[in-house]
């Protein structure tokens, strides 16, 4: 669950002080000098997984510098991935030195001295992953090789990364404690895929890590090719530059065919737009060839079959007033073989909207237990 702090809730002289035992215990003991202590503001959520965390900041200008002493005094052997989503930071690390902007991430670590600061008055924001050393993706002595320097998280598996971790502050407040071990290792898995693309190191992840972040790109693909009619078990196949076997073999632990699953959202996507107001003048056969089925038959049995009632019936069942009842249609029936129905006959299953969860006071939340040594 995400805990949220903000300094609206701190006198203006605690402020400072407020702060850095946020940053002490989500991230490491850090120096800090603010460039307007009297209106400084900030605003932080932590959320603990498993072995990993992740946080997210918004604050106004500072300069931090993580020193020689402050290592010695604790560590908690962090990497630090920092993906940033407003303004721009400066980072320096073992001789390297960077500016890292919108759309682009940045990697350090705590366990050797940094120096990180605001690029501008406005401050920045950014989300960060805390990866511990002893779990990290790769060599250490790899890693080290790309300590502040900006990697490119527009597009590839750097964007489904940063999808992937700004849809845990939606969707978090509703997840399990079996969800969040879950959600460890899918993140460590992305974060492995992105950091071994940087320096062409994928053939060194574990096999059952390459299979994992395959899987979550072409997820992606096939959420952003849905609308496509051309989008077949064989397209998607080509374009990750695998056989249709192992394709086939990658959904079968995946616990859906590919078929299947294409059918599934594409499905799930018709329903939704039968479901909008806006949509209500457009044909169902308009509606189903917006997410790629061209037989309106076809569409019309897969739907049935899904949801235990037709099209027709469910939009006229969905413009009924509140207060008249109308019986939802069932979950769509999952069909767990590869001799699916051509990849044109397929659909998207729903994701759920969480509520944000509120906003927290005070409390500082500890993300690790950093290890203490010598003396101050």
């Amino acid at each position: 669950m995400w805990s949220w702090m903000s300094t609206d809730d701190i006198p203006t002289q605690e402020r400072a002080d407020w702060y850095h035992d946020i940053i002490a215990n989500t991230v490491a003991p850090t120096r800090m000098a603010f460039t307007n202590p009297a209106t400084f503001a900030a605003r932080a959520g932590v959320l603990n997984l498993e072995k990993t965390g992740v946080s997210r900041f918004s604050l106004a200008a500072l300069q931090a510098w993580r020193t020689p002493r402050l290592i010695r005094q604790n560590d908690p052997e962090h990497y630090i991935l920092a993906l940033i989503t407003g303004g721009a930071m400066q980072v320096s690390q073992l001789r390297n030195d960077t500016l890292v902007r919108p759309g682009e991430a940045v990697l350090f670590n705590t366990f050797h001295p940094y120096n990180a600061s605001t690029a501008s008055e406005e401050g920045a924001a950014f989300t960060l992953l805390h990866i511990p050393r002893d779990a990290a993706p790769l060599p250490v002595d790899r890693l080290d090789e790309v300590l502040a320097r900006p990697f490119i998280t527009r597009q590839g598996i750097g964007a489904i990364l940063r999808q992937f971790l700004t849809s845990l502050e939606s969707h978090a407040s509703a997840c399990t404690p079996h969800d969040f071990r879950l959600l460890d290792k899918t993140v460590l898995d992305l974060a492995s895929g992105f950091l071994a693309h940087r320096f062409d190191a994928w053939e060194t992840l574990p096999r059952e890590t390459r299979n994992r972040v395959l899987l979550q790109r072409i997820d992606a693909f096939i959420d952003r090719r849905l609308n496509d009619p051309a989008l077949t078990p064989q397209a998607v196949a080509d374009h990750h530059h695998i056989s249709l076997r192992t394709l086939y073999t990658l959904f079968e632990q995946h616990g859906e065919g590919i078929a299947a699953t294409i059918r599934h959202r594409r499905l799930e996507r018709c329903r939704t737009d039968l479901t909008r107001p806006e949509l209500a003048a457009y044909p169902i056969h308009a509606v189903a060839r917006r997410w790629g089925f061209t037989n309106p038959t076809v569409f019309s049995r897969a739907f049935r079959h899904a949801y235990s009632s037709t099209p027709q019936d469910f939009r006229r069942q969905a413009r009924q007033p509140s207060n008249e009842p109308a019986t939802a249609p069932s979950p769509p029936q999952r069909q767990d073989t590869q001799k699916d129905a051509p990849s044109h006959e397929t659909a998207e299953e729903d994701r759920s909207r969480d509520r944000r969860p509120a906003r927290g006071d005070r409390a500082r939340p500890r993300l690790h237990s950093g290890r203490a040594g010598g003396s101050k």
